[in-house]
């Protein structure tokens, strides 16, 4: 994708501007607390609606201000004919409402309009997807899925809905078969919300584990999905969703005591482990600080990988100073991943100009100082 054209408006500390951004991309020079960050998390609230940095859209409205507005013209490089698309998200602070529109239509599911940058965003925060807890790498987990896997997202808000149901019974002590009457709903959503994850894991293992050895340059990891469901060897859509079945079964009478779902994909983990250390340790307790940032590195090339397979588009990619807390090795290895792949619009960060080292030769230079950008 080519982000040709944005407009801020209210947006953080960022001046209100209307900016032409270069074929190649940008990169934003600045001084830290100028607005660089707030400048890519403006760009990828297009792609998601919604901070990469987890702030609720009330802190993204600028102090004073009630509402802010966001508008992308983006042109795709899947299609034959360039064709373009003007995405739009603005938020009213006073209503809490969100619009976005897509070519001035307004939407009325968000989920419609997800992905139409196909965007990926390298930050220091990743290092949450390693360090944090389960809840940090499945939501990493389904903005991937959610942005392009088909139906991936009306499962996973179809099971969110029906798994707050079910847990308002149980915590209710209503009746087992009001509780029970939830079940059908729960499995036939959690299942495939569970065959996707694992698919997808499975699929694009192989490719973490080769990022994370080149690089880390001494070392092997990998990746693979821990369901709280026992799958054993079920494969089929109808077999997963029997496994489901016998999970929900065999949890009812801890489910009733403990006024909670015990079981499903509310429950699950992606383990990071480290490779040639036999079962293979845990990266969030046993990975140093420079293991842990490489897989979460990892992470996010092989989402960029995903967007190449599935939707066909060039990643618009965001880097945000990803590299300041990286040894000089591990940097120029990154770097040398990141140019070897097919390479499309770049926006990055960084606070001098001898920071940047991605297409240096090609990345025009912006300035950036108490929010107002100068091309």
């Amino acid at each position: 994708m080519r982000l040709s054209t944005l407009t801020l408006r209210h947006f953080r500390n960022l001046c209100d501007q209307d900016l032409e951004l270069p074929p190649e991309g940008v990169a934003l020079i600045g001084d830290n607390a100028q607005g660089k960050s707030n400048f890519l998390e403006a760009i990828y609230y297009l792609e998601i609606f919604r901070s990469f940095r987890g702030a609720p859209d009330e802190q993204l409205v600028t102090f004073g201000a009630d509402v802010f507005r966001v508008v992308g013209n983006a042109a795709s490089s899947a299609s034959p004919d360039r064709s373009t698309a003007q995405v739009t998200a603005a938020f009213e602070r006073k209503g809490r409402r969100k619009k976005v529109c897509v070519d001035g239509a307004e939407q009325e599911r968000l989920g419609a309009a997800l992905g139409r940058l196909a965007a990926v965003i390298f930050s220091p925060a990743d290092l949450e997807l390693v360090s944090g807890g389960p809840k940090e790498r499945r939501r990493f987990l389904d903005i991937v899925l959610s942005l392009n896997e088909p139906g991936y997202l009306g499962a996973l808000q179809e099971y969110r809905r029906v798994l707050l149901q079910r847990n308002a019974a149980l915590r209710d002590a209503l009746p087992a078969s009001i509780v029970h009457a939830w079940d059908p709903g729960l499995i036939e959503s959690g299942a495939e919300v569970i065959r996707a994850r694992r698919d997808w894991i499975e699929g694009v293992g192989p490719a973490f584990g080769t990022f994370y050895a080149r690089v880390s340059n001494d070392g092997r990891a990998s990746m693979t999905y821990e369901a709280s469901v026992p799958l054993g060897h079920a494969r089929a859509a109808e077999d997963v969703r029997a496994a489901f079945h016998d999970a929900v079964e065999g949890a009812s009478e801890r489910d009733r005591r403990l006024g909670t779902t015990t079981v499903g994909p509310h429950r699950d983990e992606v383990r990071l482990a480290l490779d040639g250390t036999g079962d293979g340790l845990d990266l969030r307790e046993y990975g140093s600080g420079g293991q842990r940032r490489t897989a979460a590195l990892a992470l996010r090339l092989v989402e960029a990988e995903t967007i190449r397979d599935r939707r066909g588009e060039t990643p618009l990619i965001l880097v945000d100073d990803v590299f300041a807390e990286l040894d000089e090795g591990r940097s120029e290895r990154v770097l040398e991943l990141m140019e070897a792949a097919e390479a499309g619009q770049v926006v990055l960060t960084a606070p001098k100009e001898s920071d940047v080292r991605f297409k240096r030769q090609t990345l025009a230079r912006w300035r950036i100082k108490a929010g107002r950008l100068t091309t």
